[in-house]
């Protein structure tokens, strides 16, 4: 009634103003809208519309109008009336929220984006294409270009009686609303039973992330949602639609007090999936801390008082088991393809995740199998096996235990496969906090830290451990453990050969630790070494530890070798001869007992520990040293000190200025 009532009030006023008015400007925004090939599908349904029709005739007026290509991918049909507001706002003048002129009259929310994008909803207006004109009437009106079409929120049936509904309101009624087949009932009813309604009635602009009922297949679930996991679902005074959203940038919900402190913070995976999390950085007995992902199953739908997100399970619940974690996102989430390796290389390793009482997994994300150096090795059963448990720490390892173990050095931690360990590194503090982890030659950086479990942590990461995919240089370059060795290659350029893919390089790199120890052994000859004019010096160092051939030795390798004899290998400049033996190694601490094999070198009468064996480039191995290959001609040298060509130059320089200076006298 209320609409045909409208329309026919729409309608005689656009008549008076055709006959009273035949020049009015609504025929120039027409013409704009018209003649704009882009902008025609908008155009089309304007035209229909008379209640548009007569708020461009005779009132001041904002319109967002959407691309043609925003309605290509926009699946329902537009509202027109929900693209305008009757009263003019350029892009300086748009503040928090405008009133839409559809039924009911919505709100459209305004977000301004730290880098000056300005949004309607989750539609980016187009700074350049902004208009603004002035019709026959006097009245100011303003049309903005937006990327993507308004989306409503919409019944299943016409008979559906639609007011501006709150985010309780929503959830009442979700059964009859346009939600796909999702419904929210188990959620509403652990709301109504904790006596929460009125968080979701409350005027303002709030977000509002809800669980769909298939979130609560675990049968116990329900029972966990209490007013305090109920808070954790809001974040309030702010109303966030996913499109400008702040990659990561954590929010504080609306369970944020003494006894419990829990953040909220949007990320969007580079597959386009939106997923929310949850960080319960100060917990109790009943709420663990550690952080909850959900993935957004159906985002921005706007309501009376904020914006609501349906969410693919509840945050801050932990109650699953690390391979209960895997399994979940394992089918078409975050974790799809790391699950799908670990079940072709068979049951085993998931079987030795699940036989663990407390376990930590690094978690490669989908993105990061996409390199074409992992297609062979998938393919090997055996190889795969070996790197996916690489993966896996026998132990409870949150990022804060990592920051203890690491205690302002790199924390060497093992694996569950005997032979390897990570090498973690943390730096930064609170949201600037970045993490990152070395295994088998490969730097990753943590996406996601500290994703809690039961049973220990999943931290997502942005690359495959132990599958290579930079050169010797680029490993160098990269990791923070040899950054001096590095500096000191560059000064006479002994770097740049390391790049080359057509040779093999064995290169035992000694770790920033061990040259510390050499400048409080030596000194003096450390500071040569580390100084750009003695760079013929430290390369002559180098090139001992380089070995080139036609194949790259690995520990393993290297001890079959030196059970016959002393092995002789081709270094850079002349031969390396030594002998590589294997001892038992053990880690006792408070967390867990490990046990690995060491490898130890034995160099002209010195016992040298390798520290990281193994380090796998694409074209060589380094292997990480405790001490550099020193010889007494490094430490001493004649006349007590050694002048490098540059010196010698100089000096003779000064040698003929003074010669000829006295010729001359």
């Amino acid at each position: 009634m209320f609409a045909s009532r409208r329309g026919a009030l729409a309608a005689l006023l656009l008549l008076c103003c055709c006959c009273f008015a035949p020049n009015a400007a609504v025929a120039e925004l027409a013409d704009k809208l018209r003649d704009d090939s882009e902008l025609s599908q908008f155009y089309s349904l304007l035209e229909q519309n008379p209640v548009a029709n007569a708020t461009l005739a005779l009132r001041s007026c904002t319109i967002f109008v959407p691309t043609n290509e925003a309605f290509q991918r926009y699946k329902g049909t537009a509202q027109v009336l929900y693209h305008m507001t009757t009263a003019a706002f350029s892009q300086s003048q748009l503040k928090t929220s405008v009133t839409s002129d559809m039924e009911g009259n919505p709100p459209l929310y305004i977000t301004n984006g730290r880098n000056g994008d300005i949004y309607v909803n989750n539609a980016r207006i187009i700074p350049s294409l902004s208009v603004e004109l002035t019709n026959r009437e006097g009245k100011r009106q303003v049309m903005h270009i937006i990327d993507e079409v308004l989306e409503p929120l919409t019944a299943k049936s016409s008979s559906t009686e639609m007011n501006n509904m709150d985010a309780m309101q929503f959830m009442r009624v979700a059964d009859q609303l346009n939600l796909g087949n999702r419904t929210l009932r188990t959620y509403r009813t652990q709301v109504t039973m904790a006596k929460k309604e009125s968080l979701f009635e409350s005027p303002g602009f709030h977000t509002f992330l809800v669980p769909i009922d298939e979130g609560f297949k675990h049968s116990t679930r329900s029972g966990l949602v209490d007013a305090k996991v109920i808070d954790g679902h809001v974040i309030p005074n702010t109303v966030i639609f996913t499109a400008a959203s702040e990659h990561d940038e954590p929010k504080t919900s609306a369970a944020f007090e003494d006894q419990i402190k829990v953040t909220v913070s949007f990320f969007k995976q580079k597959d386009g999936k939106m997923y929310v999390k949850s960080n319960t950085f100060l917990g109790d007995a009943k709420h663990k801390e550690g952080v909850v992902l959900a993935e957004i199953v159906k985002a921005n739908i706007p309501i009376k008082n904020g914006v609501v997100h349906l969410i693919h399970r509840p945050l801050m619940i932990i109650d699953t088991t690390v391979t209960q974690f895997l399994q979940d996102n394992g089918e078409n989430g975050a974790l799809r393809k790391f699950y799908e390796v670990i079940m072709d290389a068979g049951g085993g390793v998931l079987e030795g995740i699940n036989n663990l009482s407390e376990v930590t997994i690094l978690a490669p994300s989908n993105e990061a199998w996409n390199i074409s150096s992992i297609d062979n090795i998938v393919r090997d059963r055996k190889k795969m096996t070996d790197i996916l448990n690489m993966h896996i720490i026998k132990d409870r390892l949150n990022v804060e235990k990592i920051r203890q173990k690491n205690a302002n050095l790199i924390a060497q931690v093992p694996t569950v496969n005997n032979r390897t360990f990570l090498y973690f590194n943390v730096r930064g503090e609170g949201a600037d906090t970045v993490v990152t982890v070395e295994g088998g030659g490969v730097n990753a950086t943590v996406l996601q830290a500290d994703v809690a479990q039961t049973n220990g942590f999943v931290h997502i990461i942005d690359r495959v451990l132990g599958v290579p995919h930079t050169t010797v240089l680029g490993k160098l370059q990269t990791d923070p453990m040899m950054s001096d060795t590095y500096r000191m290659g560059q000064f006479s350029h002994f770097n740049d050969q390391l790049n080359n893919t057509l040779r093999r390089y064995t290169y035992f790199v000694p770790r920033d630790k061990a040259w510390q120890k050499t400048e409080l052994d030596y000194p003096s000859a450390h500071k040569k070494l580390f100084m750009r004019d003695f760079y013929y010096h430290s390369k002559n160092l180098l090139e001992r530890h380089l070995v080139i051939a036609d194949h790259a030795y690995t520990m393993k390798e290297l001890v079959q070798m030196s059970l016959t004899d002393t092995v002789v290998l081709q270094t850079f400049r002349d031969s390396l001869k030594v002998k590589i033996e294997e001892e038992a190694g053990h880690l006792h601490d408070e967390y867990a007992s490990h046990e690995w094999t060491e490898y130890v070198i034995l160099w002209n009468y010195k016992k040298i520990n390798v520290y990281r064996p193994d380090v796998e480039c694409t074209n060589g191995i380094i292997h990480v040293i405790d001490a550099p290959l020193l010889e007494e001609k490094d430490i001493v040298v004649s006349g007590g000190s050694y002048l490098p060509e540059s010196s010698i130059c100089i000096m003779l320089a000064n040698l003929i200025m003074i010669t000829v200076a006295k010729f001359l006298n």
